[in-house]
């Protein structure tokens, strides 16, 4: 594991909040060293650092109480929704209170003919595009976990859909929310514009609990398609398939999904799902529209992959066999993780312009091979955002110090393309150096807005900022 750093402790404040709470919340109170553990770790390396105590509330009311109490004695408030997230957001390098929401999962409100709905943050994408479908509406977001969509947007995640239908910042109407003092406010109406003031939605979507805790969403809603059609065509190489993605968007194709999948990984999904794809580059899409324009688009799509290379091209429409031609993708972290048996994966991201991703793709390949490891690259190639997943040996000193030297160094190589040092991950603890020279001074107003609405520092501390900056 990578090794965090504790923030100072304010013991008999935590003591007097813990007492306060047992008191009010009873069962819904857990301070067992399990439940505690569960709730500090999450699919990543960074070490955990567990809560001491976990909450379950019910209503934004109780929320409310929560934070009132911790308010009054500054202690840290942590929330968690499905513990999903890769970079420690919801450790607790302080101690402090988890506020888990996973209680608070009502669909609230569908306004079909509207096109939105309201939740509560606790309701996970798969939940609601449940709750939908015999409406004929669904949500696009899909970051791939079934997450809570609470924390979808409180780490601005997006997806395979984002080339599309934008990520959730895109997709977020308003929040209700409990500030650091325990007020409840609510940041917008469910309007699609407003000139109204501050755009406090905005400010909320992406501050990973650090400003608030959202305890409820407005978020816009899509009509499913009248036809879907899937493609895949293999590339010589990662430049002839990013080349041929710049095509496609640069023609106005109104492509939904565009992912890139490695020679490796493409090696790796034959393997394990008995697949015979051509172990070259690979890109998989996907088209909403009508019937004939979903066959159009993909047609379109296959004249323009034959300019680069492309070869093997095949377009489909019906739902199986649109699913055979996405399990490639669909099993791409299972898969990959064969090969190399008893090794964690370790996955990281970036974005860039789509311009310079083949050469950071190209760049990141060649810095895996000059460093020994095995780490397949999968990525969302129409926004510009890829994932390594670097297969480590967690008990090898020497790898995880390799390991994390390359993370770095790909954080610094997509600065310097005018990218970012995280797509979708968020920042969390992991990346919080790289946001510095990613923004310079703009961290400092960061800091003041922090400073200025959470001026006791207890919500989620040791994220996104540097504590002190």
């Amino acid at each position: 594991m990578v090794q965090t750093t504790a923030l100072p402790r304010n013991e008999d404040g935590i003591k007097t909040a813990l007492g306060v709470l047992k008191q009010q919340f009873g069962d819904r109170f857990q301070t067992g060293q399990a439940v505690r553990d569960q709730h500090g770790h999450t699919t990543t390396w960074i070490e955990t650092q567990a809560p001491d105590a976990v909450v379950f509330p019910a209503t934004t009311a109780e929320v409310s109480e929560i934070v009132k109490v911790c308010a009054a004695h500054r202690v840290p408030v942590i929330p968690f929704g499905t513990g999903t997230s890769l970079e420690g957001h919801v450790n607790a390098p302080a101690g402090g209170i988890c506020v888990d929401l996973s209680q608070m999962n009502a669909v609230l409100r569908v306004n079909a003919g509207d096109l939105d709905c309201t939740v509560q943050p606790g309701v996970t994408r798969e939940q609601l595009n449940t709750h939908l479908r015999d409406q004929g509406l669904f949500f696009p977001i899909d970051p791939g976990a079934n997450a809570s969509l609470g924390g979808m947007a409180s780490t601005r995640a997006s997806g395979t859909n984002a080339v599309r239908y934008g990520t959730m910042k895109d997709n977020v109407l308003a929040v209700e929310a409990v500030m650091p003092d325990g007020q409840i406010i609510r940041t917008g109406q469910r309007a699609r514009k407003s000139s109204a003031g501050y755009d406090l939605t905005r400010l909320m979507v992406g501050a990973e609990g650090t400003l608030g805790l959202i305890t409820e969403l407005t978020l816009k809603l899509q009509g499913i398609p009248e036809a879907i059609s899937s493609a895949r065509c293999s590339f010589p190489s990662v430049a002839a398939a990013c080349e041929a993605v710049m095509a496609v968007i640069q023609y106005g194709l109104p492509v939904a999904r565009i992912e890139l999948l490695d020679a490796l990984t493409v090696r790796a999904v034959n393997a394990y799902s008995k697949l015979t794809l051509p172990e070259t580059p690979l890109l998989l899409l996907e088209f909403h529209g009508t019937q004939a324009g979903v066959v159009e688009q993909a047609d379109t799509f296959g004249t323009l992959a034959g300019e680069f290379g492309g070869e093997g091209f095949e377009a489909v429409t019906t739902a199986e066999e649109r699913s055979a031609l996405w399990q490639a993708r669909h099993d791409a972290y299972w898969a990959t993780l064969q090969l190399r048996p008893g090794a964690k994966g370790i996955s990281t991201d970036v974005c860039v312009p789509i311009s310079r991703l083949a050469d950071c793709v190209g760049a990141a390949q060649a810095r895996l091979d000059e460093l020994g490891f095995i780490a397949p690259i999968v990525g969302h190639a129409g926004d510009g955002n890829f994932h390594a997943l670097l297969l480590v040996d967690m008990e090898n000193p020497q790898e995880l110090e390799k390991a994390d030297a390359f993370v770095g160094w790909l954080n610094d190589m997509a600065i310097s393309m005018d990218g970012t040092c995280t797509g979708e991950h968020g920042i969390g603890q992991g990346k919080r150096p790289y946001l510095v020279k990613e923004l310079g001074p703009a961290t400092r107003v960061m800091a003041a807005i922090k400073a200025a609405l959470d001026p006791d520092g207890i919500m989620n501390p040791g994220k996104v900022l540097t504590p002190g900056s």
